[in-house]
């Protein structure tokens, strides 16, 4: 389908897809003979790229973010076509569009979250809801931020087994080759709002901004090289059962999508290709520590070869990603409208 971003998958092995469109689609039996993708619902606002099912009683949902809002649409496991009209229950981006369209979301422990992008490469913003991940309520009520100073959280995730929200971002452009690493870090493990320090400060409290002060702002615990451009994020649980699960040695990790960069070196070539990557886990701790000289040593890849050897042909470019309940990994391709199944 065009423009398949973000995944969610359903307890019966329904897929869900947002898309760079205003329609989320369905995926039935997707674990098993996959039906071709139909439209779930249509929002009437583009990108609806993000997707969150919620499966706790009383507020078994299916979330989507819109370029300028947050929706729920009532689910029962099974349903193949919204049950209800969307309802929207936030705004973001009130300021209007800009830059970085997509919402993505999540939810955790009864709290939804969205994260919205800024509105540029580095600016100060006046719209509050920009460069943040927001929280609230289930309906949408209390929002207020958990994150600030974040440039495009497009990857939201929950660690299943600790309920933490996970967060992949994309940081800034045309800094000093190489920077700012891009990060991937578990946002609720931080008390109160956690300030990332975007446009100022990136990495290990480094300051870009003459005399910025980076002594409060988060160090993230998995770092990617610059320009990766991290999409999705799906932790793979720990007690997953099914005939495709994972081995061992996948239990508890996540794997990362990156889109891959638009910079290209003097050549012409792009300096970061799309890529799925595995970052090993112990709960919310990486297996391996930062080296905050080489953001290579944390992670390894998972799928590659979406670039090919000439540094300028892409044959796919990965998004969303989500484990089924028989444990095969879904990963969505935004290119070519593909989603890839991967088992054992």
């Amino acid at each position: 389908m065009s423009g398949a971003r973000e995944l969610a998958a359903a307890p019966n092995g329904d897929l869900f897809v947002g898309t760079s469109g205003s329609a989320v689609y369905i995926v039935q039996n997707a674990e098993g003979q996959a039906a071709n993708p139909q439209v779930f619902a249509d929002l009437g606002d583009s990108p609806a790229a993000g997707v969150a099912l919620s499966l706790s009683a009383p507020n078994c949902a299916l979330y989507v973010g819109t370029q300028f809002g947050v929706y729920r649409i009532p689910y029962e496991v099974g349903d193949t076509v919204a049950r209800s009209a969307p309802a929207k229950i936030a705004s973001v981006r009130p300021g209007g569009s800009s830059d970085h369209s997509t919402t993505s979301v999540a939810i955790a422990n009864g709290v939804l979250y969205a994260s919205v992008g800024s509105s540029c490469n580095a600016c100060s913003e006046t719209d509050p809801t920009r460069a943040t991940i927001q929280q609230m309520n289930p309906d949408g009520s209390g929002m207020n931020p958990k994150a600030v100073h974040i440039r495009n959280a497009i990857a939201l995730t929950v660690n299943p087994g600790t309920q933490t929200l996970w967060a992949g971002d994309a940081g800034q452009d045309y800094l000093p080759p190489g920077h700012p690493y891009e990060f991937f870090d578990g946002v609720t493990l931080h008390s109160g709002t956690a300030d990332y320090g975007w446009p100022q400060c990136e990495e290990n409290q480094r300051a870009y901004s003459p005399g910025a002060n980076c002594s409060a702002t988060v160090v993230p615990l998995v770092e990617f090289p610059a320009y990766e451009t991290i999409i999705g994020a799906a932790f793979y649980p720990v007690n997953q059962s099914g005939a495709y699960a994972f081995p061992p040695a996948y239990r508890g990790g996540a794997f990362v999508a990156m889109h891959g960069s638009w910079h290209t070196d003097g050549s012409g070539k792009y300096i970061a290709p799309p890529r799925v990557a595995f970052v090993s886990m112990k709960g919310d701790a990486p297996a391996t520590a930062v080296n905050w000289n080489d953001p290579t040593v944390q992670w390894s890849d998972f799928i590659s070869g979406f670039q090919l050897p000439d540094g300028t042909t892409r044959i796919g470019r990965p998004t969303g990603v989500a484990v089924g309940p028989a444990g095969s990994l879904f990963v969505a391709d935004d290119q070519t409208g593909d989603i890839y199944r991967i088992r054992p």
